[in-house]
């Protein structure tokens, strides 16, 4: 299992809006600021996109015979809507409007950075344990598909 650490949509609400204020002065200091605000919204735009993903699958998952076939829909669905906007915003406000599509791109790129690096490093410290046995160095290891337990501490 993951910690729970893994996502945090507060956080990262916090690290979009300090990324926007870098992109804006950047862009300023290109004569584009225009460009920093539209690369906000696209950071705005994935991180609603995370929250929608988040309770979708709770809500998904929560039945009793949660289908493969809804996630994909939902999840196709939601992916159209955010692409439709996002090149329609990047088409109608060009050339600076492609900020939106580079606010998409880093919200990914900081998506699995928030998600893999406090994973990683609780795995790499020790800190995690096995669900089933005493502790780290009781021979459990996650590629051979061990659970681990989740912490609270973080």
């Amino acid at each position: 299992m993951l910690p729970s650490v893994v996502f945090r949509p507060i956080r990262l609400f916090v690290v979009c809006v300090a990324l926007t204020a870098v992109a804006l002065v950047a862009a300023a200091l290109f004569g584009h600021l225009m460009v920093g605000v539209f690369i906000g919204i696209g950071l705005l735009m994935g991180l609603l996109n995370a929250v929608l993903v988040r309770r979708s699958v709770a809500a998904i998952t929560a039945d009793a015979h949660p289908l493969k076939k809804k996630m994909a829909v939902n999840s196709a669905g939601r992916l159209l809507v955010l692409t439709v906007i996002g090149l329609t915003i990047a088409f109608v406000f060009r050339p600076d409007g492609l900020g939106v599509v580079f606010g998409l791109a880093l919200f990914q790129v900081l998506l699995v950075l928030t998600t893999v690096l406090p994973v990683w490093r609780k795995l790499r410290t020790g800190n995690a344990e096995p669900a089933a046995s005493g502790g780290a160095g009781s021979g459990g290891d996650v590629r051979k598909g061990t659970e681990w337990s989740e912490s609270s501490d973080d």
